[in-house]
């Protein structure tokens, strides 16, 4: 079709659509402490039960200590129905300390890792574990990303489960991995940082 042909309104449309959109001087909106949010659209019934799930339906206890972080990471555990004794890790202890220490697992055991946590004064997105598997110290074997999500404050911890993992099996997997985790954000905020080794044997008393 010829451009004589075009109807005036199908120029004006074509024009349009060859607009330089016009910019946008977009500013972010301000932080808006819990409180806030938890007044802003009471009348909105379902935007109160989303708010309800992220922040809680009661009173919040805000922790006012400027010394204790936002996002406190407090345990680590190794979830495996198969292991005789109880695999976790204080995180509010001494971190260096497990350097020298290592969780057991047989070869070929299933397991979840489950970091508890709190959150304590206001709302973090974009929550992640995140964690590097070396052998011998130098080769990396596997790094994982796992999202936890975004968390409102509550006086409770949280928990969270990675997927299941399968321990290393055989000859050549037996032996000992150091485990380099990261508990972080969105904002690539190093909330706890901590490094672990992994201990796999043919049997859980080998």
């Amino acid at each position: 079709m010829a451009e004589d042909d075009l109807t005036t309104e199908q120029l004006a449309a074509i024009a349009a659509e060859n607009e330089e959109p016009e910019p946008v001087n977009y500013k972010p909106p301000a932080q808006k402490s819990v409180k806030e949010i938890q007044e802003l659209d009471k009348d909105d019934e379902s935007l109160r039960k989303y708010k309800e799930t992220l922040l809680g339906s009661g009173t919040t206890e805000i922790v006012t200590d400027p010394s204790v972080t936002n996002v406190q990471v407090t345990r680590m555990s190794l979830i495996c129905e198969d292991a005789p004794n109880p695999l976790v890790l204080d995180l509010q202890g001494d971190l260096e300390a497990f350097k020298n220490q290592a969780f057991v697992l047989k070869e070929g055991v299933e397991y979840k890792i489950k970091i508890s946590f709190k959150v304590n004064r206001e709302i973090v997105s974009g929550l992640k574990y995140v964690q590097q598997t070396f052998r011998k110290g130098v080769k990396t074997v596997d790094k994982s990303d796992y999202m936890v999500g975004s968390y409102g404050p509550r006086p409770n911890e949280y928990d969270f489960l990675t997927t299941v993992e399968e321990a290393p099996k055989g000859l050549m997997a037996r032996g000992n991995y150091i485990i380099k985790s990261k508990f972080t954000d969105d904002d690539k905020h190093d909330h706890l940082s901590w490094e672990w080794n992994l201990n796999i044997k043919k049997d859980w008393k080998d």
